[in-house]
C-alpha cells in the first residue's frame, strides 16, 4: 500500500490543479474558433478553386473560338477584296466577270454571317471574362480573410502556449520532491479517470465524483493512518484529507 506524508498528499492537490488547467488549455487549443473558421475557409477555397479553373477554361475556350471566328472573317474579307480588284480591272470574259460578281455577293453574305458569329463570340468572351474577374476578386477576399484569421489564430495559440508553459513550470515545482510511488499511482489513476487522479475530501464528499461517502467509508477513513493514501470507493481517485473533510 502506498503511503505518503499528509503534506505530500496536500501538494498532490496542487499538482492536480495544474494538470486540470493544462488539460483545459489543451482543450482550448484544439477547439479555437479560428481553427473551425480556417477549416471552413479552406473548404470554400477548394470549391472556389474548382470554379476558378472552370471559368479560366471557359475563357480560354471562347478566346480560341473568337480567334477562329476572326480568322474566318478575315479570310472572307481578303478573298472578297481580291475579287473586287479583279472586277474593277475589268479583265476577263463577261461570263468570268459575271461569276466573279456572283461570288463577291456570296462572300458579302458569308461575311455578314461570320461577323454575326464573331460578335456573338465576343459577347460570350466578355461575359466569361467578367465572370473570371469576379471569381478572382472573390479569391483575393478569401485569401485576405484567411490571412486575417490565421493571424488571430497564431496570436491565440501563442498566448495559450505561454500560459501552458507557465502552468507546466508550476506543475513541475508542485511535483518536485514528491514520492515516486505516490506520483506513479496518481498518474495511473489520472489516466483512467478523465485526467483527475486526486481529489479533496470536503465535508464527507469526494470532489472527484461529487458523491458523499457512506457511514462505513467515513469510519474507514477515521481509522486510517495519517500517511495512508486512501482512495474513493466510488471513483477510485486518491482522496486527500484536509481540515474541512468532516471526519
Amino acid at each position: 500500500m502506498v503511503t505518503a506524508a499528509p503534506q505530500d498528499q496536500w501538494r498532490l492537490l496542487d499538482v492536480q490543479a495544474h494538470d486540470t488547467r493544462l488539460a483545459q488549455l489543451a482543450h482550448r487549443r484544439r477547439t479555437l474558433p479560428e481553427l473551425a473558421e480556417l477549416a471552413a475557409l479552406a473548404e470554400r477555397g477548394r470549391a472556389h478553386g474548382d470554379r476558378l479553373i472552370a471559368a479560366r477554361t471557359v475563357v480560354e475556350d471562347v478566346t480560341r473560338e473568337l480567334a477562329k471566328a476572326e480568322a474566318d472573317v478575315e479570310q472572307v474579307r481578303a478573298r472578297a477584296a481580291r475579287n473586287r480588284v479583279r472586277l474593277d480591272s475589268g479583265q476577263g470574259t463577261p461570263k468570268d466577270l459575271q461569276a466573279l460578281q456572283h461570288e463577291v455577293e456570296s462572300l458579302a453574305a458569308r461575311q455578314s454571317t461570320l461577323e454575326d458569329v464573331e460578335l456573338e463570340v465576343m459577347e460570350r468572351l466578355e461575359q466569361a471574362s467578367a465572370d473570371l474577374d469576379g471569381l478572382r476578386a472573390e479569391a483575393e477576399q478569401l485569401e485576405s480573410e484567411t490571412a486575417r484569421i490565421t493571424e488571430r489564430r497564431d496570436a491565440a495559440l501563442a498566448a495559450l502556449d505561454d500560459e501552458a508553459a507557465a502552468e507546466q513550470r508550476g506543475r513541475d515545482n508542485a511535483a518536485a520532491g514528491l514520492p515516486a510511488d505516490l506520483l506513479a499511482l496518481y498518474e495511473r489513476i489520472r489516466a483512467a479517470n478523465a485526467g483527475v487522479g486526486a481529489a479533496r475530501l470536503s465535508q464527507r464528499r469526494c470532489e472527484g465524483c461529487r458523491l458523499e461517502l457512506n457511514t462505513t467509508d467515513i469510519g474507514r477513513l477515521r481509522d486510517a493512518a495519517e500517511d495512508a493514501v486512501i482512495r474513493c470507493e466510488e471513483c477510485g481517485r486518491i482522496l486527500v484529507r484536509t481540515a474541512e473533510s468532516g471526519l
